[in-house]
This record gives structure tokens, C-alpha cells and sequence, in this order.
């Protein structure tokens, strides 16, 4: 938020310079006005003497700080992605012919490999990061005064050129016009943060799933003081498939509470819709940065017990070959599994620009 009035003030005119300065705000003058801002703004004024804050309104600084705080999110959801998506590359490409049991409603149904698996996985992680990228270069500034018409601001100077220089100050996108109360920007950003908890969630409970001890045929690697129980010596919880998996129950909710408040942003301000995204928004941004950075751990160490795995599909081959009429290659049932990770890999390779 400081930032955001820092980038107004040079908008205006005023050549304020704060440095690493940050109020401290009383929390009851906060629940007083309603939001945070016009603490901020009292703190600001009474800190320097240049102009501050004139033209705008407390929705266009916390809108535009929430903007800025989710590209920095996004970035470094991203930079774990990559970090997941070379992973599971690595995996898919070790493991295109290793021959596992496929699982249909939890019961065997035909073999295919742990590389499709994982390739399964990273085309996911790969939707993701495009998707991200579309995100995070059009996340607009918020900036319409009173009730978005910045006629105070045109008091002083040029409202629509004023708007555009803001964003270009904040390294953000002027979108033509205020979205008080059009929240497509915040629907669409908290959509693309469940769809990453969705997509890791799909990794986390596969790996739950077939790290069953009576499974086993993957598993967390080993990390000294990691996973184990209060009472049960004997435990190593699979911590990070856990957190994430959380992550992606928890999340739908959170962006459903974006839409429901999206569809109640009434007249020029909404009375409490909008307030209502504040928590819902940051948790999103707090999960989906969180869950990345877990997922990437997860991934890089994660165990292919393959041997395992070809066990259990040459003991089942009865069952997964029913489809076939019968036999016991399950190898020789694989269709196009092994093409169908190499589609995939072919995009991880152009998206590194191999």
C-alpha cells in the first residue's frame, strides 16, 4: 500500500521518498474507517509535507496492493512449477516403459506406465504456467477516485493519462477504465491459483494413494525429522503430499467466496462484498505459494519403486488384460502410452527452448 501511494504521489507531481519506512497502524483507527487506508494515508501525511493520496480512494490503493503482492505470488508459484515441471520431465522420460497396474475407480483396469503417469502430472503443471503467465501480464491497477469518474483527480491533472502513468510507475496494466465493481481480475486470479492447488492436488493424492504401505509403489524421500508421529515410533507420514493435497480441498471454496462476492459488488462500492475478498484472496495467495514450493520438494525426491510396480502388474495380468481377452505380457498392452509421453515431453523441451 505504500508503494501504491508512493507511485500516486509521483503521478501527482511529488517527489516522495520513503525508503524502507512502513507505519505501524493502530488496529482500532483501522476498524474505525473500515479498511487500513486512511490510517496509512493520516501516517503518510504526517511524514511528509509533499502531496499524497489526492484523487484516490481506499479501494484503488488496496485493490492495486493486492495486485501487487499476487505478482509477486505468481512469480514465485511459477518459479516452483518449473522447478515441478523438470521433475516430473526427469520422471516421465526414466520411467516411459516402466509398466504399472492402471486404476479405474480404484480397481485395476488396463497396464500403463509410471511415465504416463508423470507426464499426466506435468502436462497439468504445464497448462498451469501458461495460464499464469496470461495472468500475471494483465493484472491491471485500480484507479477511479470517489466512484470511479477520478473527478478529484481532474482537478489536478490529466485523470486518464494520470491512470495510465500509475500503472506504468507500478509495472502494472491500465485496463481503460476503474473495476470497482467488476471483479473479473480478482475472479480470474483466484480461479488460476485453485486450478494450481487442483492440479497439484491431483500429484499429491496419487502419491498418497500409491504410497500405501500395502501399495508401495512410490513414496516422500526420506528427510531427517520429517513426518513422524507424536505416539508411533514407527511412522514416516508423508508430510508433503498431505499439506498439498490441503491445499487443494481448501481451495475451490476460497474462489467460489470470490465469485459470491463478485456477483453482490452493488452500486459504485459494495457494501461488504468487497471487504468479504480481502481474507479469501490472501489465503488463496498464501496456499498457492505454499503448496508450489511443497510440491516442488515433493517431487524432486520423490521414490519410483518400479520394481514394485512390475510386480504387482505381472501378478494382476489377468485382470489387466481382460480388455485384451486375456494373456500375460502386460507390456504388450500398452497402447500408445509411450508416444503419449513424448508428446508431452516434446512441449516441456520447447517451452526450455531445446
Amino acid at each position: 500500500m505504500v508503494a501504491v501511494e508512493v507511485a500516486w504521489a509521483r503521478v501527482l507531481g511529488s517527489s516522495v521518498s520513503l525508503g524502507s519506512w512502513v507505519p505501524t497502524l493502530d488496529p482500532s483507527e483501522v476498524e474505525a474507517a473500515g479498511n487500513p487506508v486512511l490510517p496509512l494515508v493520516s501516517a503518510l501525511r504526517s511524514k511528509v509535507s509533499e502531496t499524497v493520496h489526492t484523487g484516490l480512494t481506499s479501494q484503488d490503493v488496496l485493490d492495486t496492493a493486492f495486485m501487487l503482492l499476487a505478482r509477486d505470488v505468481l512469480a514465485r508459484v511459477s518459479a516452483d512449477l518449473e522447478r515441478v515441471a523438470a521433475a516430473l520431465a526427469r520422471l516421465a522420460g526414466e520411467h516411459r516403459d516402466s509398466v504399472m497396474a492402471g486404476r479405474t475407480l480404484t480397481q485395476f483396469a488396463v497396464p500403463i506406465t509410471f511415465g504416463l503417469k508423470a507426464a499426466r502430472w506435468l502436462a497439468g503443471v504445464l497448462d498451469s504456467l501458461d495460464e499464469l503467465e496470461a495472468v500475471s501480464r494483465n493484472l491491471p491497477v485500480q484507479c477511479g477516485g470517489a466512484a470511479g469518474t477520478l473527478s478529484r483527480a481532474a482537478s489536478v491533472v490529466d485523470p486518464v493519462a494520470a491512470a495510465s502513468s500509475f500503472a506504468g510507475y507500478l509495472g502494472l496494466v491500465w485496463p481503460g477504465m476503474p473495476w470497482h465493481t467488476y471483479r473479473a481480475p480478482v475472479t480470474r486470479l483466484g480461479d488460476e491459483l485453485v486450478r494450481v492447488c487442483s492440479v497439484l492436488g491431483v500429484l499429491a493424492a496419487d502419491v498418497l494413494t500409491l504410497g500405501r504401505p500395502e501399495i508401495g509403489e512410490v513414496g516422500e524421500g526420506a528427510v531427517a525429522g520429517r513426518g513422524g508421529s507424536s505416539t508411533m515410533p514407527h511412522k514416516r507420514n508423508p508430510v508433503l503430499s498431505v499439506l498439498v493435497n490441503s491445499a487443494a480441498l481448501q481451495a475451490p471454496q476460497l474462489g467460489a467466496q470470490l465469485h459470491l462476492c463478485a456477483a453482490r459488488a452493488v452500486d459504485e462500492r459494495p457494501d461488504g462484498a468487497w471487504h468479504a475478498e480481502w481474507p479469501a484472496l490472501r489465503s488463496l495467495l498464501e496456499l498457492a505459494v505454499v503448496a508450489a514450493s511443497q510440491a516442488a520438494e515433493l517431487v524432486e525426491g520423490l521414490e519410483v519403486h518400479e520394481d514394485v510396480m512390475a510386480r504387482r502388474a505381472e501378478a494382476a495380468a489377468g485382470e489387466l488384460l481382460a480388455e485384451a481377452g486375456g494373456g500375460e505380457d502386460v507390456t504388450a498392452y500398452l497402447g500408445a502410452a509411450g508416444s503419449f509421453v513424448d508428446e508431452v515431453l516434446k512441449r516441456w523441451e520447447v517451452r526450455r527452448g531445446d
